[in-house]
């Protein structure tokens, strides 16, 4: 990675987090809390940034609709994260494996 993907990548984020600051109270409350669940054991393929993006699309549509966003993702936040990337190999995924001695616990 050089030093222009690294620049890129900072503008790309920091476009991300204006949007989210667009967004109504409620919804950068909850959006929060889907970032730190993610972080904290979320997808591996969680850098790329589609998911956290992807989301933000789905809470500007809702703000658009006149919806509130526990009408969008329910009352509980790490439900409706676990949904998102149930078919994903999260890092929590790894750790398990690696505490129970499975192979193939290197992350690829």
């Amino acid at each position: 990675m050089g030093i222009q993907d690294i620049i890129e990548g900072k503008k790309q984020w920091r476009a991300h987090m204006a949007r989210v600051k667009a967004l109504p109270p409620d919804y950068q409350i909850v959006y929060k809390e889907i970032q730190r669940y993610f972080f904290k054991v979320g997808p591996i393929n969680l850098p790329d940034g589609s998911l956290l993006s992807g989301i933000v699309d789905f809470f500007e549509e809702g703000v658009a609709a006149g919806k509130g966003v526990l009408e969008l993702i329910g009352n509980d936040v790490a439900a409706f994260c676990d949904d998102l990337v149930k078919d994903s190999r999260t890092y929590a995924d790894i750790y398990q494996e690696s505490i129970r001695g499975e192979p193939g616990t290197a992350e690829k």
